[in-house]
C-alpha cells in the first residue's frame, strides 16, 4: 500500500515521503480501515510520540497523520462493536502509525460510526479540531450560557470550531487573530474581533473564559484580561500565566466517541461547519503539506475517492 513515511525529525515536513508499505493486520480488538480521507497536524512533527514508542524505542519510519475517516475492511480477534463494511471516522492512538496511508490498524474503541450523509472528508476534518474545541469549552472551560469567551485563532481550524460551539453554548464570542481572519471569524460566529497584528489584546475588557492555540506571549497576557475567578484553557503546553483567582488549565486532546457522535450531529443539523482549506490526494500530499505560501483552513488528504 501507499503510505506517507518520516525517518529525520530535524527535515519535519520537509522530510516526508511517499512509499510502498504492507498493508496493516488487526491485532485484538483492532480493526483494519480502509483509509477515504486524513488530516495532519502541523506541529505533530514536534512530538515525540512520532518518532518513539512509549518506551522510547525509536519506530521510525513511522507514518504521521491521526485524524481519518474511512471504512471497516477487517475485524481483529474478539473485536465488538463495529463491523465489515461500516463507514467511520476518529483520532488515533499518538504512538502507532498514523492515518497518510491507504489503510490502517486502530483500536475500534477509537472509532465513530460516520453518518452515510456526511463526506469523508467532513468528518476527517472534524476529528481533531471539534474534539479539542468541545474539550476545551465543555470540559475544562466549563461554559455556561451568558459568560463571554474570548477565543484566539478564531479564523483557525480549532478556534472557528470553538467560536461555533462556543455560540451554541450561549456565550458571547470575543475572536482574535491575524487582521487579514476579521471576515473569516465573523462569519464563523465571533461577535467581535481583536486583530493581534493591529490592535491590543488587552482592549476587549474582561472575559470569563479564554481559550487559547496560540501559547507564549498572548497566553501570558490573556491572563490579564481575565476575571477574577475565570479560567485560561490552553493547548499549547504549561504556562506560568494565571487569572486572578482563577485557574489554567492546559490539555491534550482524547479520543471520545460520544463527543464525536454529538459533533457529527450537528453538522448534519447545519449547526456547525468544518474550515477545510485544501484537499489533495496521496499521491500529492508531500507537496500539500509542504505550502510554499499560508494555507487558511485545514489541508485533508483524500486517500480513496
Amino acid at each position: 500500500m501507499k503510505a506517507i513515511v518520516v525517518t529525520d525529525q530535524a527535515a519535519g515536513t520537509a522530510g516526508m515521503k511517499l512509499v510502498e508499505r504492507p498493508e496493516p493486520q488487526a491485532a485484538i480488538n483492532d480493526v483494519v480501515v480502509q483509509i477515504h480521507a486524513s488530516g495532519f497536524t502541523g506541529n505533530e512533527l514536534t512530538w515525540p510520540s512520532t518518532w518513539t514508542d512509549r518506551a522510547g524505542r525509536d519506530r521510525t519510519p513511522s507514518t504521521p497523520g491521526h485524524e481519518l475517516a474511512g471504512v471497516v475492511t477487517a475485524l481483529g480477534y474478539g473485536t465488538t462493536g463495529l463491523s465489515i463494511g461500516q463507514r467511520v471516522f476518529g483520532l488515533t492512538d499518538w504512538y502507532r502509525d498514523g492515518t497518510l496511508a491507504e489503510y490502517m490498524a486502530i483500536e475500534a474503541r477509537s472509532l465513530t460510526p460516520l453518518p452515510g450523509d456526511v463526506d469523508f472528508t467532513v468528518g476527517a476534518a472534524l476529528v481533531m479540531a471539534g474534539l479539542t474545541a468541545w474539550q476545551g469549552l465543555f470540559e475544562h472551560g466549563r461554559i455556561q450560557a451568558g459568560q463571554s469567551v474570548l477565543v484566539h485563532g478564531a479564523a483557525g481550524v480549532v478556534g472557528s470550531m470553538a467560536t461555533q460551539l462556543a455560540r451554541e453554548a450561549g456565550a458571547y464570542v470575543i475572536g482574535t487573530g491575524r487582521a487579514a481572519g476579521r471576515q473569516t471569524a465573523l462569519d464563523f460566529g465571533a461577535q467581535e474581533f481583536v486583530a493581534l497584528d493591529k490592535g491590543a489584546l488587552e482592549d476587549v475588557g474582561k472575559v470569563d473564559l479564554v481559550f487559547d492555540v496560540l501559547g507564549g506571549d498572548i497566553a501570558k497576557r490573556s491572563a490579564g484580561v481575565i476575571r477574577a475567578g475565570g479560567t485560561l484553557v490552553t493547548v499549547t503546553g504549561p504556562t506560568e500565566a494565571r487569572p486572578s483567582g482563577g485557574l489554567t488549565i492546559d490539555f491534550v486532546v482524547v479520543p471520545d466517541r460520544a463527543q464525536l457522535s454529538e459533533l457529527v450531529q450537528r453538522v448534519r443539523d447545519g449547526r456547525l461547519r468544518t474550515n477545510i482549506g485544501k484537499v489533495a490526494a496521496l499521491d500529492d500530499a508531500v507537496a500539500a503539506l509542504n505550502p510554499t505560501e499560508r494555507i487558511k483552513g485545514k489541508t485533508i488528504i483524500r486517500v480513496h475517492s
